[in-house]
Order: structure tokens, then C-alpha cells, then sequence
């Protein structure tokens, strides 16, 4: 059995800036501290964007400096707020394709990891997200090459209509190209998101009756309330901040969250 930690949308600031009064910086270092401590077997850390909250040089700096705590490997992925450039200048190693777009591949032992850059830059409203051609060419010759292995998807912003009218305005936009992609690549198990900023599940239908499950995980900083419905996508509650943890069993894919943010339990109850 394998792990994957997976942090999403933790909006990093410059120095002594906060969000509803909160710091980022601050509550991710919490999050890596409190992952490491109890998940030091962890196969990686994989960050699904938002990396920062305006794409500014200064908040990948700041980043760059916290990640080096991290003990476990980390792969780093681009959200609707980061920016490429800006990007690139600070984590000049980061793996991208021929075409500029921040893309990785990870092979586990039987598990394949593929990263997908749902940054729309282009876009009128910049937050949307997309898959363009170049980027699903990319993506099927990556599952392509999993042979035998699993393939599990990350990307930004969920394919799957969340109910959060606002999040969904600002979803992607590319949901019926990409799942006649994976129409017939049964070898792909699960997709993983975030950009909702609450732990979701749900399922991604592909065509002929088959759903991939997926997986939308909450933010360490500030979460979205639960108000379905609601067309502003800049609602923010501070709620319990969160990761993701991804257990890649022989049986399947388990899908856990952990709320790093309540404080410890006082006892552990063993009557049911």
C-alpha cells in the first residue's frame, strides 16, 4: 500500500498578508508539518494549484522557502490564480511539455500519476479552466503508456458539476472534450481536484454509462460554506483547514481527508 498526500488551492501571500484573517503561508506550514508527522511514508505530496493567490513572484518565493521543510517529494501544479511565468522564474525545474504547459507524468509501482495544467490564461475571466487539444493529445499518450498500471488524474478544477453555481460559472470548460478522450481508457481509476475549496465526491460520466470517480478536496486557508446555489464564487469561511490522502491499495483507490486544523482528540473511544 502506497500513499499520496495531496494538498490544493493554498493561496500563498506576500509577508503579512491574510485571507478572511487568515495567512496561507502560515496554515500550509501547519498542514506540511502535521502530513509529515503522521504520513512520513507518504510517496509524495502532490500540490493541485493555486498556489498563490495573486502569481506573483513574491508568493512563489515564499513558497519555495516553506517547501523546503518538505521531507517527502513534491509536484507542484498550476490553479486559475497562479501564473506561468512567474511560475517558471522561481521553480525553474518543474517539469512542462514541448508546449509550455506545467504537465508531469510519476510512475509508482503500479499506480500513474498524471498531472494536468488547467490554467486558462486566455480566458475573459482568467479563473475558468481548460483541457485544450494539445493538453488531451498530451494526456492520452500518457495513459497510453501506463500499460498495466492505474492512472490517476489530477487537475485543477473538477470536470463534474459541483452545485456551487459561482465555482461551476468558473469551472472547466472543456468537461465534453475530455471525457470523449477517456471514453474506453477503462485503466484510468480516479480523477482528483480542487478549486471548490470543499471536500466533494462525485462521479465523472465518460459516455456508455461509465463514471470515474472523483475526488475534490478543501483547502488548508479558506473554505467555500455550504451554499448551494449561490452564483459569487468569492465566498470564504474559516473552516477546518484540510489535505487529501490517497491510499493505493491492491483492491483499489481509498480516499481519505484529514481536518489538521480541530484539535487532537482527548481520548479514543473503543465501544461501538
Amino acid at each position: 500500500m502506497q500513499k499520496i498526500l495531496v494538498f490544493t488551492d493554498i493561496h500563498f501571500l506576500p509577508e503579512g498578508e491574510t485571507i478572511i484573517g487568515i495567512d496561507p503561508a502560515e496554515r500550509f506550514a501547519q498542514g506540511l508539518a502535521h502530513a509529515q508527522q503522521n504520513h512520513p511514508d507518504a510517496a509524495r505530496i502532490v500540490i493541485t494549484g493555486d498556489l498563490t493567490h495573486h502569481g506573483t513572484a513574491p508568493e512563489y518565493e515564499r513558497l519555495h522557502a516553506e517547501l523546503s521543510k518538505a521531507r517527502i517529494p513534491v509536484s507542484l501544479m498550476l490553479g486559475n490564480h497562479d501564473r506561468r511565468g512567474p511560475f517558471r522564474a522561481i521553480f525553474p525545474d518543474t517539469p512542462q511539455t514541448p508546449d509550455g504547459f506545467v504537465q508531469d507524468v510519476i510512475d509508482l509501482d503500479d499506480t500513474r500519476l498524471i498531472l494536468l495544467d488547467t490554467l486558462n490564461e486566455d480566458a475573459d475571466d482568467t479563473h475558468s479552466g481548460l483541457l485544450c487539444d494539445t493538453r488531451l493529445d498530451w494526456m492520452e499518450t500518457a495513459i497510453a503508456g501506463a500499460g498495466r498500471r492505474r492512472v490517476i488524474l489530477f487537475m485543477h478544477h473538477p470536470p463534474i458539476l459541483t452545485g456551487f453555481g459561482g465555482m461551476d460559472w468558473i469551472g472547466l470548460k472543456s468537461r465534453r472534450q475530455l471525457a470523449a478522450r477517456l471514453e474506453g481508457h477503462d485503466t484510468v481509476h480516479q480523477i482528483v481536484a480542487g478549486h471548490i475549496h470543499r471536500t466533494i465526491q462525485g462521479g465523472f460520466a465518460t459516455g456508455a454509462g461509465n463514471r470515474i470517480p472523483t475526488a475534490i478536496f478543501k483547502s488548508p486557508c479558506h473554505q467555500m460554506p455550504m451554499a448551494l446555489g449561490f452564483q459569487d464564487p468569492s465566498l470564504s469561511i474559516d473552516e477546518p483547514g484540510a489535505y487529501g490522502l490517497l491510499l493505493l491499495t491492491p483492491e483499489g483507490i481509498v480516499v481519505h481527508t484529514e481536518d489538521f486544523t480541530l484539535p487532537p482528540a482527548a481520548g479514543v473511544c473503543y465501544d461501538h
